[in-house]
């Protein structure tokens, strides 16, 4: 019995777009995704945060009682000396013209001058530690001022290089986010490639190019031993009857 097949085949043009595209998928089944080339990467600090930080670590040295040592000038030291120099020379001065009067009293040497004189060096003592202390206290004041100062100028720069830093810092992390998407999109970019393409197969409707009907007959069933020997022996009997062989 013929047995007849027919098929519908797609114009040439797509038919072999459709091979050409699903013959990329058996390389990319067993091809692993390399996810370590779009691995997500932080940016380092830049130099900028990392000498803020170091200098934060030195502020310590402006607090406390001996932050204002640094920043006593050398020339504090000299005024003050020089200023209690002349304040002796001035007490000197005075001493003696206390004796001179006590000479022209005729009470040089009496217990009245010696009260005198000691009564003025008491005073010149407590008037000489009065200054020294005024001086002392005007030197450590400006020092602690400027140290105060100081602290906060660093902090105010600190504040400026670690801002600075950070943006520094954001544009280089973007930099790398950039980079690892552009290396996981390269990565993907075979996949993405047939998926679209894969998209606008799938799109085409039916009819959109010619197609070919090919129809396929095949032969007549092989007959069996016995169909050939029955067929064979009927007609030899025909045959053989036609010659009067059996009667």
């Amino acid at each position: 019995m013929a047995v007849e097949q027919t098929q519908v085949l797609p114009a040439p043009i797509l038919s072999k777009a459709l091979e050409a595209f699903v013959d990329k998928f058996p390389p990319m089944m067993g091809k692993p995704i390399k996810t370590s080339v779009y691995d997500p990467q932080v940016a380092d600090r830049t130099k900028l945060q990392t000498d803020a930080y170091t200098a934060a670590g030195g502020l310590g040295s402006l607090v406390g009682p001996q932050a204002y040592e640094q920043f006593m000038s050398p020339y504090q030291k000299e005024v003050m000396d020089a200023t209690l120099s002349e304040f002796d020379r001035q007490q000197t001065i005075g001493q003696t013209g206390l004796r001179d009067q006590a000479i022209q009293a005729g009470a040089y040497g009496g217990g009245r001058e010696g009260v005198m004189q000691a009564q003025y060096m008491n005073q010149g003592a407590m008037n000489r530690a009065n200054l020294q202390a005024q001086l002392l206290n005007q030197g450590f004041t400006q020092a602690n001022q400027l140290a105060q100062q100081d602290m906060m100028t660093r902090q105010g720069l600190g504040t400026y290089m670690d801002q600075m830093g950070q943006s520094q810092q954001a544009y280089d992390q973007a930099v790398k986010d950039a980079g690892t998407l552009a290396a996981r999109e390269a990565e993907y970019e075979p996949y993405t490639r047939l998926g679209l393409i894969g998209q606008q197969l799938a799109q085409i409707q039916p009819g959109a190019f010619p197609t070919t009907t090919v129809g396929y007959q095949g032969g007549a069933a092989p007959a069996s031993p016995m169909a050939s020997f029955l067929g064979g022996a009927a007609g030899a009997g025909g045959v053989l009857g036609k010659l009067g062989i059996f009667g």
